[in-house]
């Protein structure tokens, strides 16, 4: 099951559209129109994607999918949204912090680290029960910065193509036309990613390392910004395929959701009950504070703070201390030091610092370094969590000193 947010204007729409299966009615021609032959798979596919996509809606006057559905944006135009944008990247941030609190009570650590993945250009691995928010959070994230959203929900019977897409023949138009899947977007939920067997959840690897997706040997470059947010319920593995550690790498962060604060939960409900019917939330009202491109400036930004060589070295001191701590059965490879300059950089930038101090790495150590360590099995028999010995790791490795 997925569902889609595209913008009417959206040059990927007509892809996502079921083309028209009426029965073809074979009229009167002559010998020579006779023998014309379908377009080939690989003539169609050698297309430009946009000339694909205009095809599509000239040729086809098709329904749109059962998955789709659209919400409206608020238009920038107020004051409040103008400044926003005009400012300072931490002002920036602030402001779309602030938004999303309009819609997501509490919650506010996560919040963060959501927003630090997006800056540093990573993909996000959430672990939390059911109704904390997961959904709500990428969705008003999607509309407060004007981008395409799409959910899939991972069952065991999901096939690769459900998410990337595949190439189908049209009747009408005697062409083979390429359907995008839900993985063309800006924000893409991977809801219980682990309810899907490997050969479907390796279907992300692809987009998450290169931001593209090969459909029939042709590769298609995905919308930037991309994030993918997949969610796993850590309770219940019954039915479930652990994901394996080549994929846990591609996850920048590893983001631990919990229950709301009993003021935090009052208000939840209070907001949720208020002269509404049902319990969705609308995300309609959101301003729209960015576009996708103030996104990626604000990305290139964060690639552009300094990082001294002392605090360099830190990081791969912490990195290489969990290969031989007592209690790891097996500790972070590079990627996550590489992972952990990332976070770092867009940690500070996110506090308004023009460089990388130690507290940025140690703010971000536990969400890069949690998914990336294994405990040894006389740990957990005992009931000692990751977080434990990693926090007991990083007070054993001196920092620099500012």
């Amino acid at each position: 099951m997925t569902e889609q947010h595209q913008d009417p204007a959206d040059p990927f729409e007509s892809a996502m559209q079921k083309p028209d299966i009426a029965p073809k009615v074979t009229p009167k021609v002559d010998s020579v129109a006779a023998t014309t032959q379908p377009a080939s798979k690989e003539e169609v596919m050698s297309k430009d994607d946009q000339a694909l996509a205009q095809e599509a809606v000239a040729e086809s006057a098709s329904v749109p999918s059962e998955a789709q559905f659209t919400v409206t944006a608020t238009p920038l135009d107020s004051d409040a949204a103008e400044a926003a944008v005009a400012g300072e990247p931490e002002a920036q941030l602030r402001a779309l912090e602030r938004e999303i609190a309009r819609v997501l009570v509490g919650q506010r650590q996560v919040v963060r680290q959501v927003i630090v993945a997006l800056l540093a250009g990573g993909h996000v691995l959430v672990e939390g029960l059911p109704g904390l928010g997961k959904t709500l959070l990428l969705r008003s994230l999607a509309q407060i910065i004007g981008g395409r959203f799409a959910r899939v929900q991972f069952t065991p019977d999901l096939m690769p193509s459900d998410i990337t897409g595949h190439v189908m023949f049209n009747m009408q138009a005697q062409q083979f036309h390429l359907r995008r899947g839900p993985i063309f977007c800006h924000f893409l939920l991977g809801d219980e990613i682990n309810r899907a067997p490997a050969k479907t959840q390796a279907a992300l690897l692809e987009a998450m390392q290169e931001k593209q997706v090969t459909i029939e040997g042709q590769s298609h470059p995905l919308p930037q910004p991309f994030m993918v947010m997949a969610t796993q319920n850590p309770l219940e593995q019954e039915g479930t395929y652990a994901l394996p550690q080549a994929q846990l790498d591609r996850f920048l962060l590893n983001v631990l959701i919990d229950y709301p604060s009993m003021a935090e939960e009052c208000e939840l409900v209070r907001q949720v009950t208020s002269a509404q019917v049902g319990d969705q939330l609308d995300v309609s009202d959101l301003q729209v504070l960015f576009n996708p491109a103030t996104i990626q400036a604000l990305q290139q930004a964060a690639a552009a703070i300094h990082v001294d060589e002392a605090v360099l070295d830190y990081i791969v001191r912490l990195v290489r201390t969990t290969r031989s701590w007592q209690g790891l059965d097996a500790g972070a490879g590079p990627r996550a030091a590489i992972a952990l300059l990332r976070a770092a950089r867009a940690h500070a930038l996110a506090e308004g610092n023009d460089f990388v101090t130690p507290d940025d790495v140690k703010q971000m150590c536990l969400p890069v370094l949690r998914h990336r360590v294994q405990l040894t099995p006389d740990l957990e028999i005992g009931g000692h969590s990751v977080d434990g010995v990693l926090l007991q790791l990083v007070d054993s490795v001196d920092a620099p000193r500012e």
